[in-house]
């Protein structure tokens, strides 16, 4: 039977693993990830979960033995965080490149240096050329599920998938998780059975050195799979909630769109803070929605088109920096509207640096600020600290409005 508890979203994550029945978990502690693997660990050491715990001295070697067991035919599980994510980097290319469908779970943080150990969405997005399928989570129970979500769909493409759940906001913060039932997973989820699998009874090349002639080929089946895994992931999404419930997934969502001429952009936890802003602005009278981005690759531009085609102004939140650019979302909002006869005006706002607060005013801020702008702007920067101010600098300076509403409190 379900099973109603209060969870970290790390606990969560842990159990979504185990509900998905892994097989192999290979695991190494980093601030703030270091829970996830800390209980399954214990439940490996129980006997809870029927699956083998590989220790080993780095995130490079934790997805190098993740990769080992896929390709030997198991379901193989990770989880990381910034730095570690860095260091995974060669082993993330080599797991799509191979057709290894593991599952990775990284609690966001910002990288390092200057140190944070807070969530960020940088360390995640730069791994967006790697050939993984990538979704945002926004509370401790998709934390959970979308795990089971992302094995089902990777299993069918045979590329790995990563799920984004933010440091301390989601990683550390207890909230109800639904523990499904596990015959309802089951159903859901059948058991990996790879086409080809590492065996000595049968020996296969893998990996190995590929001729001029035919890379090209290697890595267009892998771009032709992603955009298949799109199709899959709506599919899944919608067969999740029949299957396992209380409710479907989608690849975005939207929140009081019908009538909106305006649309904030959010994706992972800041986007509960997004949709109460939303509902205090529609109480002012403002006709603004919500878009909340789910996945990020594959990416999805008939959503992302169809919901933001025919607006007036797009604020896109980005809790990221790309140097030199702007923000990842705002650019890939551009990308996708560009052939849009009817598309807004893009505003992307850089905003919860290194882990600072996203509040519901300053969400409200970001609104307002986008209202009385006459021409959109490719970046701006929300209460960053020390900018000049007055005339002529108010161009990249977002203040955020104080005090709180009362109703954001609640």
């Amino acid at each position: 039977m379900p099973e109603r508890r209060l969870l970290t979203g790390n606990h969560a994550a842990s159990y979504g693993a185990m509900l998905s029945r892994v097989q192999v978990i290979s695991a190494y502690p980093i601030t703030p990830q270091t829970t996830i693997v800390e209980l399954l660990s214990e439940l490996v050491a129980s006997g809870k979960l029927k699956a083998r715990f590989i220790n080993v001295e780095s995130e490079h070697s934790a997805m190098a033995a993740c990769i080992g067991a896929s390709a030997a035919g198991c379901r193989a599980y990770t989880a990381t965080s910034a730095q570690g994510l860095a260091l995974m980097h060669e082993m993330l290319h080599w797991a799509a490149g191979a057709r290894t469908p593991v599952v990775l779970s990284n609690v966001t943080r910002a990288m390092g240096p200057g140190w944070s150990i807070w969530s960020e969405h940088t360390d995640f997005l730069s791994q967006r050329d790697t050939g993984w399928l990538m979704l945002f989570a926004e509370s401790v129970q998709e934390s959970q599920d979308f795990i089971i979500w992302l094995y089902k769909v990777c299993e069918q493409v045979y590329l790995p998938g990563m799920v984004a759940l933010d440091a301390f906001i989601l990683s550390h913060t207890f909230e109800p998780l639904l523990v499904h039932d596990q015959d309802r997973v089951d159903a859901y989820l059948p058991p990996y059975k790879p086409l080809y699998s590492l065996d000595p009874a049968d020996p296969r090349a893998w990996g190995g050195l590929v001729a001029r002639e035919h890379y090209y080929e290697i890595r267009y089946k892998i771009y032709k799979n992603m955009e298949r895994a799109l199709d899959l992931l709506r599919e899944a999404g919608q067969e999740f909630g029949e299957v396992i419930g209380p409710k479907p997934y989608a690849v975005t969502e939207s929140f009081m769109m019908d009538d909106a001429d305006h649309v904030i952009v959010s994706m992972g936890s800041m986007t509960s803070n997004a949709r109460l802003a939303v509902k205090l602005l529609r109480d002012r009278g403002e006709k603004v929605g919500l878009l909340k981005m789910v996945a990020f690759r594959p990416f999805p531009f008939k959503e992302v088109c169809e919901a933001l085609s025919g607006r007036k102004k797009v604020a896109v939140l980005d809790r990221n920096m790309s140097p030199g650019h702007s923000g990842v979302f705002s650019e890939e909002i551009r990308s996708a509207l560009y052939h849009e006869d009817k598309r807004p005006d893009i505003y992307g706002y850089i905003i919860g640096i290194g882990g600072r607060d996203v509040r519901v005013n300053d969400i409200i801020a970001v609104y307002e600020d986008m209202a009385k702008r006459e021409q959109p702007e490719n970046i701006l920067y929300v209460g960053v600290k020390g900018l000049p101010t007055g005339p002529g600098h108010e161009r990249y300076q977002i203040r955020p409005l104080e005090p709180q509403p009362k109703e954001a409190e609640r």
